[in-house]
């Protein structure tokens, strides 16, 4: 009996130690592209006024809270997973799950944000620029960060109920996201519509008509593809939080591979920025040439 018991913790603990490096060494490379991708966006940002608005504001607020994930979440997260394989660091522990529930939470909570804004852009694009101000903006992005970490204050309490609310946070950032896209979608017909009824109008108001209806589907197919990256990365750790909120019962080696796809969207978002956003990505490129090629540095 003891020999069995033996050979079977010797076998829990070599594939525990098994998911332990798969999980290390896909962090590895994400935390490098998160913190050099997500310091360019910042750099790029500060370095170029021209491209400052309300969008840039929050989208400054994600790449600062994906910045924080490669910088701080995910360095906590492997030294914990690492360091439980031969005992247990209750601080290290305790630490590495709040900071990346923090940052995670402030990365979803932005992408959130950044949908409402969208689809109040494409639907009141006459009135946008008074409706969502700079000052409604930073507040909004304020609030996000400061109830992000107030929301830590029940880690002390009840860990199963942080444990709940985080998942319950994710349930409606997701269920928003999800009824913003449907909205834009929506918007997207309603111009399609309106251009195909339009086709005996003057040819000057058609044009303008089709180019508005351009920009507004290159908006709504950004949008999508944000929407299908967050959903991708954030819906296996919503659904483990809720479980584990609930029926109190932890799926270790899914909720390290869970963690990881979470982090793993804080170093794909600078590739969508570039891809999706011409100013963004335009600043990028000169941003990164003066950071090799100085202009004084002949």
């Amino acid at each position: 009996m003891n020999l069995s018991d033996n050979g079977r913790n010797r076998s829990d603990h070599s594939r525990t130690e098994t998911i332990v490096i798969i999980n290390s060494v896909l962090n590895a490379p994400l935390i490098l592209i998160s913190i050099v991708g997500n310091a360019l966006v910042l750099l790029a940002i500060f370095r170029t006024p021209s491209i400052h608005s309300t969008s840039m504001i929050m989208l400054t607020s994600l790449a600062f809270s994906d910045l924080l994930v490669g910088l701080l979440a995910q360095p906590l997260f492997i030294a914990d997973e690492i360091t439980s394989l031969t005992t247990q660091n209750p601080i290290l522990y305790r630490l590495s799950a709040m900071i990346g529930f923090f940052v995670a939470g402030v990365s979803l909570g932005t992408i959130t944000a950044i949908s409402v804004d969208r689809v109040l852009a494409l639907h009141y694009h006459m009135r946008y620029a008074i409706i969502v101000t700079n000052t409604r903006v930073k507040c909004t992005v304020g609030a996000i960060w400061l109830v992000m970490f107030l929301s830590l204050g029940f880690y002390f309490w009840d860990k199963y109920v942080f444990h709940l609310m985080a998942g319950v946070f994710s349930a409606v950032c997701i269920i928003i996201c999800t009824a913003s896209y449907a909205k834009i979608y929506r918007i997207v017909r309603v111009h399609q519509q309106q251009i195909n009824i339009q086709h005996n109008a003057v040819e000057n108001e058609n044009a303008g008509n089709k180019m508005h209806l351009s920009r507004v589907k290159k908006s709504a197919m950004s949008t999508f593809i944000f929407y299908i990256c967050m959903l991708f990365c954030y819906f296996p750790a919503f659904v483990l939080l809720t479980l584990f909120g609930t029926l109190h019962v932890a799926w270790k080696p899914e909720w390290t591979f869970s963690s990881t796809l979470t982090f793993m969207n804080s170093a794909i978002n600078p590739f969508l920025y570039c891809w999706r956003l011409q100013e963004l990505r335009e600043a990028i490129v000169k941003t990164t040439k003066q950071l090799f090629h100085p202009p004084n540095g002949n």
